[in-house]
């Protein structure tokens, strides 16, 4: 299988945003009231949070292109999730922008953010377009 650039755009976007997602469960877990620790300018969740907003900017376009470059028949007929996908990415992360907005952001906010619909329903929508893409570059 070829590594194409769109390819490893996709997967960057989403070791990003599943690796984010494994944060905030053990952040979650830990019953913090606030994120903010003596001396450091910004903390993890932080940082997770402004990175997983990031990576889903375009990614419906990036999976997009990916299965443009592995075959353009595919990539016409699923045009219709790859929208679904930006629509997706678009409401998970003004959830994510939202909690980063906050001056605290406590176990409970991580907690209710893992349980969104939103960011539920981008992860699912991900990893089948990654499994989806992979099977068709074996073929």
């Amino acid at each position: 299988m070829s590594n194409s650039k769109s390819r490893a755009a996709l997967d960057a976007c989403i070791d990003t945003i599943e690796s984010g997602y494994e944060y905030f469960l053990a952040y979650a877990a830990q019953g913090r009231q606030t994120d903010r620790d003596a001396g450091a300018s910004t903390s993890q969740v932080r940082q997770h949070l402004a990175d997983m907003a990031q990576a889903m900017d375009g990614v419906g376009a990036v999976a997009r292109a990916c299965a443009e470059e592995r075959s353009p028949d595919v990539a016409e007929v699923a045009a219709a999730f790859f929208a679904a996908i930006d629509d997706d990415a678009a409401k998970a992360a003004a959830v994510l922008r939202l909690s980063l907005a906050q001056p605290d952001i406590s176990s409970q906010l991580i907690d209710n953010l893992n349980a969104s619909i939103h960011v539920r329903a981008l992860l699912t929508d991900i990893f089948i377009v990654d499994e989806a893409l992979k099977s068709r570059a074996k073929n």
